[in-house]
């Protein structure tokens, strides 16, 4: 019987007893292929990532709250901390990930200029990204929103809309699909990658990069101290996974770090 040298043994067992698996939810699109990449960067170190996907904004922290997953890695900071207010989940925050502008898409203007009086635009129901989207509408000039409604208008805050904009507001998922049924569609950068649109080359206008939606990655509170956490945001604040970012998304999705 071949036998290994004791150190070797013993630094194989100490490896082994280091192992961990955990389960990550993300979103189609960029966070889940970018999980993928901080998946492989964190096996070598005995972090073992199984990448969970979840088709909308709310099963996410619903699992990970339940324990099904061990962190999230989809959300900015102002969709958690609505969802911590109006689900009670007891979620913090433990590193930044990326920003991922939010990008108007027609399938028949060029511009923003295009649009009609009394256009149709599509926008997300859930009340943070909703929010965000006529954001951008008043960054573009389109609309103008009463004072003091922070990071959550509705449409019910408009205080000036020049070209009598009507809107539809959908799941966040379905904004792509609705595009030959609205005039003009506010979609988030994952659900566009996933349907096939370029952010860069298909959307009309794009949302500023100064804004306040850097996305993080999420985990229960009272787990934020375990090593495993460290190891997570280690591998992907790595420069391997920074380079991927960059080389892929061409300057439509932005690192934080």
């Amino acid at each position: 019987m071949r036998l290994f040298p004791l150190t070797l043994s013993l630094s194989l067992m100490a490896g082994a007893a280091m192992a961990e698996d955990i389960k990550v939810g993300v979103s189609p699109g960029e966070h889940a292929e970018i999980m993928e990449e901080v998946a492989k960067i964190a096996a070598p170190a005995g972090l073992n990532i199984d990448v969970v996907e979840f088709s909308d904004y709310v099963v996410p922290n619903q699992a990970l709250a339940d324990g099904d997953i061990q962190a999230n890695s989809f959300q900015h900071v102002p969709y958690l901390d609505n969802q911590v207010k109006d689900r009670g989940f007891d979620l913090v925050p433990v590193a930044t990930t990326i920003t991922t502008p939010m990008g108007l898409y027609s399938d028949d203007l060029s511009s923003v200029e295009d649009l009609p009086d009394g256009a149709t635009i599509g926008i997300p129901n859930d009340p943070t990204n909703g929010g965000r989207a006529l954001l951008v509408l008043q960054q573009l000039g389109l609309i103008t929103l009463a004072e003091g409604t922070g990071l959550t208008p509705t449409v019910l805050d408009l205080a000036e809309n020049p070209k009598n904009l009507r809107f539809r507001e959908l799941d966040a998922a379905q904004l792509p699909r609705s595009l030959p049924d609205v005039d003009a569609a506010l979609i988030n950068t994952n659900y566009a990658i996933a349907s096939g649109l370029n952010p860069r080359t298909d959307s009309i206008a794009m949302e500023s990069a100064d804004n306040p939606y850097v996305n993080v990655i999420v985990v229960r509170n009272g787990d934020q101290d375990a090593p495993w956490v460290q190891q997570l945001i280690d591998a992907y604040h790595s420069d391997e996974v920074k380079a991927f970012i960059e080389e892929k998304y061409d300057g439509t999705v932005l690192t934080s770090w």
